[in-house]
Formats: C-alpha cells, sequence, structure tokens
C-alpha cells in the first residue's frame, strides 16, 4: 500500500510518556481529517498497547517503546507499538477478555479487547525475552467526515 506519510518516534517506557504518545499519535493524524469518534477510537487504541508495553513489557524496568503512524492512501491509519521487553510466552490467552499477568496492579485483562473493538484490524507478534509487536489498523471514513 502506498504510504501518504508517517512518523516514527520512540520513548522510555514511563507512565507518564503513555499520554505524550497519544498526543503525538492524535497531532499527526489530525492531517487526514478523522472524524471526532475516529480520532477518539485510535488514541484509546494507542494508548491501551502503550500501556501493555509499560506494565507488562517491562514489568517494572525501563526501555523503549517505538511507535510507527503511517497514512496510506485509501485512508487507513496504520500503528505499529513495539517494545523489546519480555514478550508474550502464549498471546491467545493473552487476548482473552479479563486475562492479565499483573493482578496485583489492578488490572482489568482488557487491553486487547479494547484495541480490537476499537480499530479495524489487529496483530501481535511476541517472542519470549524479545519483545512485543502489535499492529492496528483503522479505515477512515471515506470522505473525512
Amino acid at each position: 500500500m502506498e504510504i501518504i506519510n508517517q512518523i516514527k518516534f520512540s520513548m522510555p517506557s514511563l507512565s507518564v510518556n503513555e499520554s505524550a504518545a497519544r498526543a503525538v499519535v492524535s497531532s499527526f493524524l489530525i492531517q487526514a481529517d478523522p472524524t471526532v469518534e475516529e480520532l477518539s477510537d485510535i488514541r484509546t487504541a494507542v494508548s491501551e498497547a502503550v500501556t501493555n508495553a509499560i506494565v507488562h513489557g517491562y514489568r517494572g524496568t525501563t526501555g523503549t517503546i517505538e511507535i510507527v503512524v503511517r497514512l496510506l492512501a485509501d485512508r487507513q491509519v496504520y500503528v505499529r507499538v513495539k517494545d523489546q521487553g519480555c514478550g508474550i510466552p502464549d498471546i491467545e490467552r493473552a487476548m482473552e477478555p479479563m486475562f492479565t499477568t499483573a493482578p496485583e496492579e489492578e488490572r482489568s485483562g482488557l487491553g486487547f479487547s479494547v484495541m480490537s473493538s476499537f480499530m479495524d484490524k489487529l496483530s501481535v507478534k511476541s517472542k519470549v525475552g524479545r519483545g512485543t509487536t502489535v499492529v492496528m489498523r483503522k479505515r477512515l471514513g471515506a470522505d473525512g467526515d
């Protein structure tokens, strides 16, 4: 697919940076003239992916989270959130609603469910000890309305 524009940035896996990730992604996507609802959906999905990397990927340590956002020719938004944390041993199980690896932090286990509900496509690849990559896509309204 033809890339119209893209942005790539990285940040330390600090919880205070979760809101910065939402803001950067939102600012970049404004050029595509998304609806308020579309922008909110993408912001929420990005927030969940970044939070997962911070809480579950790095588990109290600090690493790097890399985010790539692309605007594609067919008004599709591509978002990749990648960490080099501990990885997910069982992706299928991790994607089940209410499953969490951090119950002591009172996590709901809904991160992947939320991402999936707000985006058109979600894929997760992970290797234990090497990290996790979450790729999400969402098609914006055909005429920007």
